[in-house]
């Protein structure tokens, strides 16, 4: 309940003790990243930033597959995954899907395993948090702007 309601209390926009630590370093990736924190973003705009995540990470994951014969932390000296395999566990980990036809250890370095299939844990969840955070008022622009168009209410 206690974390329940400090989600709630960031999600709401309210300040919590930790804004003054991770405040800055927010404002600074809204202006590096372009986003003005007080404008609404309609749909259009969110689903093609989702899309664009969605494209970035699959290129990352499987580049890192392809590559892991050349890349670090690959004590086992594992060569690349085949360019199916790598393509079939990119897609599955972009569409959330979690299809895998490989043995973990077998197939993949600790750099792949570490940054590829465990980037959902560390930064993808996050960055759906903060789409969803991001997009609760801008979400009330798109309701308007679709009861606009079907006479919803």
């Amino acid at each position: 309940m206690p974390l329940g309601a400090y989600m709630a209390r960031i999600y709401d926009g309210e300040r919590v003790w930790l804004s003054r630590i991770f405040g800055p370093l927010e404002r600074a990736l809204y202006r590096l990243a372009g986003i003005r924190a007080e404008q609404e973003m309609s749909w259009r705009p969110y689903a093609g930033a989702l899309l664009l995540f969605s494209a970035a990470s699959f290129v990352v994951v499987y580049a890192l597959q392809r590559l892991q014969g050349l890349l670090p932390l690959n004590p086992a000296a594992l060569g690349s995954v085949t360019s199916h395999l790598a393509f079939n566990t990119a897609v599955s980990f972009a569409t959330n899907t979690n299809w895998q036809s490989y043995g973990g250890e077998t197939t993949l370095s600790y750099l792949t395993q570490m940054v590829g299939s465990r980037y959902r844990t560390s930064f993808r969840r996050p960055w759906e948090w903060r789409c969803w955070r991001l997009s609760r008022a801008p979400l009330h622009g798109a309701r308007r702007e679709l009861s606009g168009i079907f006479g919803w209410t």
